[in-house]
Formats: C-alpha cells, structure tokens, sequence
C-alpha cells in the first residue's frame, strides 16, 4: 500500500467514527489530505482505534518521519562534556528521551495544525500517546502540577520515550517563583530520565513559545539546572532549538 492510499484509509476511517464529519469531502490534494488526517487526530478523544487503523497509521507515520529525516544522536558532536546543541524537528530525533512542553490537561493539543510541540509530538507519535496519557491522568485524578513531569512510551516517533512537563505561564513580569518551577520542569525530567535508565535526552525550550517564558532567561536556567544535575549524574542532554534566535542564545550561554 502506497503512502497516498494509507493516508486516504486513516481520514476515511476518522471521519466514519465522527458522526458530523461523515459526509466532509476528502480533498484531491495530498497537502490538504495530510492537513485534514491532522486535524482529524488533534480533536479526536482519547479513546481506542481498530487493530488496522493503528496498523496503517504506524506504518504511515514511520515513513513520513523517516522521509524528513532522522537525526540519531551518536551522529552529533557535544559543545561540552555530555551537552549537544542541536536545531531541528524533535520529532525526528533519534536519542533515548525528547521532552514535551505540554499543557496542564498532559493529554495534548486539541487545536487543529497547531503550531505548538505537543501538537506535533501527539501528530506524529500516534493516538496510542493520547490514550496512554488520558490513562495516566484518570489515574492521577488532578490537572498535572506546573513542575512535574511523566513518562509515556514514543509509538512512532524514533526515540524510545516521552517526558512530558508542564511549564509556567508567563503573563507579565517573570517572578522567582516562575523561575523556580521553570528549573522544577527541567529537574523533574532529568530524574525520571535516571529513575528509568534513559542515557540521553532531548530538551525543548520549555515555556518560551505558548507560554511566553523570555527566551534568554529560560536558557539561562535550562543550562544551570542541567549542568548542576551532571555534577551528579551520567546523562547525555540535547538542548534542541527550532529558531536562530534560540540557536544563538544556547551558543552564547555553552560558549
């Protein structure tokens, strides 16, 4: 089965099990079909798909990440002992751990072709993390923590696992307290990293784009909190950056 038929079967299935969306055109464009299929499973509710569902979207979704191409961390030279800097989509990073900036609901972002990482995470992992997540929260029983930190599997993404964490939400002056949860989010990953034997992990710039946390500052603490867990611990830590701006904050910050 070619891609293009994969991707057809996955929106005709999402818009059968939607009852409003049942009689929704699917367009000729393959752009707009993958535009569509993504918009399908960012609203869709945790719940469980069909065996060949997931079979196809497994199989679709692992060719599509691999056409972009992966990136596997034994390929990246480090800027210091145990540190990389590297820009590019998480999504395509090969390493043991990548960190989710996610909201504090933890089961992803339910706004269509967002541009957010939990949406591209969520999109491109499967809707097995969604469920695997609503799961962890029923359990819970309370929103997650800002600080505090969960591990799920990564389905289809080319690291072996999630860690998602809820940042602070910068609404006007950075206060101590944001700070303090900021370097909470970054601690909190690191020790479920260890407490699960995961050797290497992959940092977004948490809170700095939603959640408006200044570039230059959130740096300031990802880099001291990181580099204080290393005097103590054996982790490899990829600081993963998408814009220039951030890409010369981290260069300046690492020397």
């Amino acid at each position: 089965m070619t891609q293009n038929e994969r991707l057809f079967y996955l929106i005709e299935y999402l818009l059968i099990e939607n009852s409003a969306f049942s009689n929704m055109v699917i367009p000729d464009n393959e752009t707009e079909q993958f535009k569509l299929f993504r918009s399908l499973v960012n609203i869709r509710p945790p719940k469980a798909a069909s065996k060949e569902f997931l079979t196809l979207q497994d199989a679709y979704m692992k060719e599509e990440i691999a056409n972009k191409g992966i990136t596997d961390i034994v390929d990246l030279k480090p800027i210091k002992n145990n540190i990389y800097l590297w820009q590019g989509d998480i999504t395509t990073l090969k390493c043991c751990a990548i960190v989710n900036a996610a909201n504090s609901g933890m089961t992803g972002c339910y706004s269509p072709c967002h541009g957010c990482i939990d949406n591209a995470i969520h999109t491109y992992a499967g809707v097995q993390l969604r469920l695997e997540c609503s799961e962890i929260m029923k359990k819970q029983g309370c929103a997650e923590p800002t600080g505090n930190a969960k591990i799920t599997k990564a389905y289809n993404l080319p690291c072996d696992y999630v860690i998602h964490t809820v940042g602070p939400i910068i609404s006007s002056t950075v206060t101590e307290a944001d700070k303090k949860m900021l370097a909470s989010c970054y601690r909190s990953c690191l020790e479920l990293a260890v407490k699960n034997g995961i050797k290497s992990i992959a940092f977004c710039c948490i809170s700095t784009g939603e959640f408006h946390f200044p570039n230059d500052k959130a740096a300031e603490i990802a880099v001291k909190t990181v580099i204080d867990f290393q005097r103590q611990n054996q982790i490899k830590v990829i600081f993963n950056v998408f814009t220039e701006k951030d890409l010369h904050i981290y260069r300046q910050l690492l020397g």
